[in-house]
């Protein structure tokens, strides 16, 4: 059986994937060129998908041939250019300009990164400043391009740690052949670097022992033939027969523990597998027999340690992007959640929005439509990204469906009917919406929201008027409530997580801390000034908000 691997391209000289910075806007990203041909279109399966109409589905491919690496145009409609020339089939150079159809919005940059060294001795200079004496022998610099590998705390440059091993283990073992093969999220083995003894990069695995590999990765030990011509049961290894190989090498590539007793052996140790080393040559190796079995196996060793912190850092490197792309999120979040406050004869609204982390799902929002001036405050269950997209959505909604004019109780009816036939009960959300006349007519309705607050001079009420939040049930029914607001009324509204605001001791801001700092205070600002000092710099555990309108009085007649 011979396992499927991807072909995995090397730069011709220092054994690094070639890469493109693609551009979208203002964001970016790096895309490891880590196949050949490797595709880009339309199409949901190409390696490289830009969804943009004037890219064609089957757009365009970049291979790795003889004297480099070409980009080749599939017939695309709107054309694939390089450098802003328009091309059918053209070499890449280092720095190049990619372009897809879309030239106005999305191109990619060829190869951007820095060459690193393809030696050893280069290697170590760069990165911890070695000298290795030219007299060293093979053994000496391994030993010492080990010891600063391991101190590089870096996941870019694991391919040219694994080609400069392979380089030092052929010369060491006389062997022609050297290839790293890492299993995948799925356990199957891929190929991740592969190198001759004239120091040149293979992509192709389809002339090895892939029946050795196999053996080596399935009982988690090496497989060790130094003379095959003279092996009874290499007869039974159709790859071995037909390729002519005399010496074949592997060795699992195991996470490090620590052996159970001194007896056992390295042949017998214990750890999860990752990968395989694999080395391969038309001639019986009468150096392995000596130095060279020992040399590999640590260098399989120590190749595991590598891969192992190279992971991490890369594990480290993708979180590191995750958080620069929620911080993106949270900036057009915060852009979409602007709120414009409108200016109206007879009211005035203000208020703001503390979100416990980089995004939240409370938003509010004030529209001034012809039957007054609406208000809405809402919160969406749970945190984080799904909370937020969300709430992006509801305000999209609740902001369209005001501007059209419609009654408060027919958004909210339209609201939950698409929470509950999208969701199916999986996220709702609790809000309250008002909207108040010119003559001081307050319509407001409460979706499981808390109670909002009417200030009238030192006095606070707590209109009452409940329903059910909006998404968790299809066919709820809604009603709304009113009231009648003077010259200098409050109507103040809070997200659950102004009462449920902790001090260090634990406990809750509350209802009752809410009332009398509305009562006490003439703003918005200062309920929001109580909550800090109440809780004396101890974190929100949930997004904060408070929103207040001011009742001013009735216009003037003209």
């Amino acid at each position: 059986m011979v396992l499927n691997s991807i072909v995995t391209p090397q730069s011709s000289g220092s054994g690094v994937f070639p890469a493109l910075v693609l551009v979208q806007g203002n964001e970016q990203k790096n895309v490891v060129l880590n196949r050949t041909p490797f595709s880009v279109g339309r199409k949901v399966d190409k390696d490289l998908v830009i969804a943009d109409p004037r890219v064609s589905r089957d757009h365009a491919y970049i291979a790795l041939e003889a004297d480099g690496f070409y980009i080749v145009d599939q017939g695309s409609k709107h054309g694939t250019f390089v450098n802003g020339e328009r091309v059918e089939r053209q070499k890449l150079e280092r720095n190049d300009r990619l372009e897809f159809g879309a030239r106005d919005s999305t191109y990619a940059i060829f190869n951007p990164a820095h060459a690193t060294s393809n030696t050893a001795r280069e290697f170590l200079s760069q990165i911890s400043g070695i000298q290795i004496s030219q007299e060293a022998n093979d053994l000496e610099k391994l030993t010492l391009f080990l010891e600063a590998a391991r101190k590089l705390n870096t996941a870019g440059v694991l391919d040219e740690i694994l080609m400069t091993m392979l380089d030092v283990t052929l010369r060491l073992t006389r062997a022609e052949r050297g290839y790293v093969f890492l299993k995948d999220d799925e356990g199957n083995l891929r190929l991740a670097a592969g190198r001759n003894n004239k120091s040149e990069a293979l992509l192709d695995d389809k002339t090895i022992s892939h029946s050795a590999l196999e053996e080596s990765l399935r009982s988690n030990k090496e497989f060790l033939l130094t003379d095959t011509g003279s092996s009874m049961d290499a007869a039974a290894r159709q790859s071995i027969v037909a390729y002519d190989l005399r010496t074949v090498v592997c060795i699992p590539l195991r996470k490090r523990q620590v052996q159970a007793s001194r007896e056992q052996t390295p042949a017998h140790a214990s750890g999860e597998v990752m990968g395989v080393l694999y080395i391969d040559s038309r001639f019986a190796s009468r150096e392995f027999s000596g130095v060279g079995h020992d040399v590999v196996r640590a260098i399989a060793t120590e190749a595991a340690s590598l891969i192992e912190n190279a992971r991490l850092v890369q594990a480290e490197e993708e979180s590191r992007r995750y958080q620069q792309e929620l911080t993106i999120a949270a900036s057009i979040q915060q852009r979409l959640m602007q709120v414009k406050i409108p200016e109206v004869p007879f009211a005035k609204v203000g208020g703001r929005n503390l979100p416990c982390r980089d995004i939240g799902g409370d938003f509010f929002d004030a529209v001034n439509t012809k039957e007054g001036l609406a208000v809405v405050l809402a919160d969406v269950s749970g945190k984080g990204v799904s909370a937020a997209l969300l709430a992006s959505t509801l305000q999209g909604m609740i902001y369209s469906h005001l501007t059209a004019g419609m009654p408060l109780l027919d958004v909210v009816t339209a609201v939950n009917r698409f929470f509950s036939e999208k969701l199916m009960g999986e996220k709702y959300a609790t809000l309250l919406l008002a909207r108040l006349r010119r003559d001081g007519e307050l319509e407001y309705v409460n979706c499981g929201h808390v109670q909002p607050l009417l200030v009238c001079g030192k006095e606070v009420i707590r209109p009452a008027n409940g329903n059910v939040p909006v998404g968790l049930l299809a066919d709820a029914s809604y009603e709304s409530a009113t009231c009648q607001l003077n010259s200098g009324d409050r109507f103040i509204l809070v997200t659950d997580g102004v009462t449920e605001a902790e001090n260090a001791m634990g406990d809750f801001f509350e209802d009752s801390r809410l009332e009398a700092a509305a009562a006490k205070t003439p703003t918005w600002q200062g309920i929001l000034s109580a909550v800090s000092e109440f809780c004396a710099g101890n974190p929100l555990s949930d997004d904060c908000t408070v929103v207040e309108l001011l009742y001013t009085s009735p216009p003037a007649e003209a």
